[in-house]
């Protein structure tokens, strides 16, 4: 039996996700970014107890320029993780399972995220804290 006249199953090159799928799924990687991220918190930690030497090696290191790109797709990621999972306690509750609502809210998130990561490095480089 011939099977070339068949049709193939989409695929990603073809078939665009939903944007409540693209949220899932940065949602779990933005988990996965955070306990990464955490290890540098930790990292810090451990250079400030260690002295100041350790901990200038620290600041040079998290201060230096991908230090600070890294810190800051920390922050952000932080910041998106803790609003979807707002986002996840109304589900769990039943409300906002709306295709429109759901999509609503997803935007609402992403926007709270850069917004707030944009305000909390604003405040630190103002106060000189980055």
């Amino acid at each position: 039996m011939p099977t070339d006249n068949r049709p193939l199953s989409p695929h990603l090159q073809i078939y665009r996700l939903p944007f409540i799928v693209v949220l899932s799924i940065t949602h779990r990687i933005a988990g996965v970014a955070n306990a990464v991220g955490s290890l540098l918190v930790v990292y810090w930690l451990v250079a400030l107890a260690s002295g100041p030497e350790a901990f200038a090696t620290a600041q040079a290191v998290l201060g230096s320029i991908p230090g600070l790109i890294i810190l800051f797709g920390f922050s952000l990621g932080l910041f998106y993780h803790f609003g979807n999972g707002i986002r996840h306690l109304f589900w769990d509750t039943g409300r906002g399972f709306e295709l429109h609502t759901a999509h609503r809210s997803g935007q609402v998130v992403v926007a709270g995220a850069v917004v707030l990561t944009l305000l909390v490095w604003i405040v630190a480089l103002a106060t000189g804290g980055a």
